[in-house]
Order: structure tokens, then C-alpha cells, then sequence
């Protein structure tokens, strides 16, 4: 499969994106439930002031998350430097460059916004990147996976016990990492945090990290130009206390900044504010009588 992967990566970007925008609608008229959960959660991150905007908003929205679903073939399987080519522009590098210089740690939090995938490829190109990852229950997933993301200087940590130590020595080297910060952590590893207003189960992970190491932070999002012309990536400090509570508010806070500059781009389809299951119900749902 693998090879046959190899053979249509090497197909243009626009056509990923063609299909893609075109499953994505598919996907948004045949499943309810998606549809319901995509709406709802646009609707409540208070990004939309008016009907037109968010009509305006969440029709985009479709195709991209669509696109989002297939431009990862021609990503983890062209040669690495020929796909990071897709990269176009850079803005925000130069601290990120002044930190690695410096020997210090770096965490990038690449957020389910727009092509979160080219961003480490970009990276690895300059400095190695230990990318937190969780593994799919499917065992030839998780082969792709690990075949397209783990190539040349990205190195992959799995999402456990194991993968968090990669995760410390990396920073404790002063090398980069990587992490989805918006993904819902397993309980025990979570607390609930407001994210766009309502309570989502907020991993502690880059706070304890934070704390210990006191890397440099910076969201990294990769946002699609039009018509398949490639990516620009956006660089945003994170310069603040990230330890404990407040901390996880901050960096929510942060993401929602990313967020709000391109929403059209955001997984709002992603079941963000569910409870995983063994965790205790978000303080509102807490307190509501029975």
C-alpha cells in the first residue's frame, strides 16, 4: 500500500484538494451527527457576529476539513524536502531560529488548524522535532503513520508514558517538539479548561513540561493559500507562565488567537468538548441538579 501511496503523491496538490473539498461535503450531507456537531461547535466559538458570517464560515469550512483528510498522502509520501517545496511563506521564525540558537527547548503547538502536518515537515528540514503522537486501534494505520510521519528528523513519541520521557529529553537537550494541544488527553491526564467558552478536557502535559524545562513556546499554525498554491506558515510566542491552571488558560487562550485569524480552517468537526471516558463532568455539568 505503501508503494501505491508513494505513485499517487506524486499526483498535484489540487487534486487532493479537489476530492477532498468533495468527500467533505459528502461527509457533511450523509452523517447528521457530524453535521450537528461541526454546526454546534462554530456556532458556539463566538467567531460568527452574524447569520452571513457563519453561512459564510461554515460552507468553507466543509471543504476544507476535506481537503485537510487527503493532503496528508502527498505530504508523508513525496521525499521530504520536495514536499516541504509546498511550504511558501514563513512569518514569526526569526525567535524560533534565536531559541535554537540559544540551546534552549522549543515546543510547537500545531493545533487541528489547517495542514498541521507540513508544519513539522518544515522543521525537521532545519532542526530535529520529537512529534507526540497517538496510535489509531488499526494496525495498518498506524504502519502508514508511521511510514509518512516518522522520516528523516521528526522523530515520533507515542502518546504514553514512554513517549512523554522522549518528550523531556528532547527539551532537556534543547531540541524541538511537537504536539496537538487541542486533542482530548485520556482522564488522568486532563483537567477541564474553557476553550471558546465551554468547558474542554485540556491535557496538563505542556504545563508540566513547561514547568520543568522552560522552553520556548510558539503556536505553529499552516494555513492553505487558494487553489492549491501551498501553505503559509504562521509563528505566534507564547511568552507567558504556562505552570498549572493558569497556565493551560493561557495556552487555550493562545490557540483560540490562531483560531479566530482563519476559523474557515479549524477541525470544528473534532469532538473537543467531550468527556473522555472515567473523567469526572466539566464544573457546569457538575453543579446542574439531577
Amino acid at each position: 500500500m505503501i508503494v501505491i501511496l508513494r505513485l499517487f503523491a506524486r499526483l498535484p496538490l489540487g487534486m487532493f484538494h479537489i476530492v477532498g473539498a468533495l468527500g467533505g461535503r459528502l461527509a457533511y450531507a450523509l452523517s447528521a451527527r457530524y453535521s450537528r456537531r461541526l454546526q454546534a461547535n462554530l456556532r458556539a466559538s463566538g467567531l460568527c457576529p452574524d447569520e452571513a458570517t457563519f453561512d459564510r464560515v461554515l460552507r468553507a469550512n466543509i471543504a476544507e476539513t476535506g481537503k485537510q483528510a487527503l493532503e496528508y498522502i502527498p505530504l508523508w509520501f513525496r521525499p521530504e524536502r520536495e514536499a516541504a517545496t509546498l511550504v511558501r511563506s514563513v512569518r514569526g521564525d526569526d525567535a524560533v531560529r534565536a531559541a535554537h540558537a540559544a540551546g534552549r527547548g522549543i515546543i510547537f503547538l500545531t493545533p487541528h488548524l489547517g495542514c498541521f502536518e507540513v508544519a513539522a515537515l518544515y522543521v525537521a528540514l532545519h532542526f530535529p522535532i520529537t512529534v507526540l503522537y497517538r496510535a489509531p486501534r488499526v494496525q495498518w494505520l498506524d504502519r502508514l503513520i508511521v511510514a509518512g510521519r516518522g522520516r528523516g528528523n521528526v522523530r515520533l513519541a507515542p502518546a504514553n508514558v514512554k513517549g512523554v520521557r522522549m518528550l523531556f529529553k528532547a527539551l532537556k537537550s534543547g531540541e524541538a517538539i511537537g504536539v496537538l494541544p487541542d486533542q482530548v488527553p485520556r482522564f488522568g491526564e486532563g483537567i477541564w479548561v474553557e476553550f471558546f467558552g465551554r468547558p474542554a478536557y485540556t491535557m496538563t502535559l505542556i504545563a508540566r513540561l513547561w514547568e520543568t524545562t522552560r522552553p520556548a513556546v510558539f503556536v505553529a499554525s499552516a494555513l492553505r493559500r487558494q487553489h492549491a498554491q501551498g501553505f503559509d506558515i504562521e509563528v505566534e510566542q507564547v511568552e507567558e507562565d504556562l505552570a498549572g491552571v493558569e497556565g493551560m488558560r493561557r495556552m487555550n487562550a493562545a490557540i483560540e488567537r490562531a483560531v479566530a485569524r482563519c476559523p474557515e480552517q479549524y477541525l470544528w468537526s473534532y469532538s473537543r468538548h467531550k468527556r473522555p471516558p472515567g473523567a469526572p463532568p466539566p464544573p457546569a455539568a457538575e453543579s446542574r441538579p439531577t
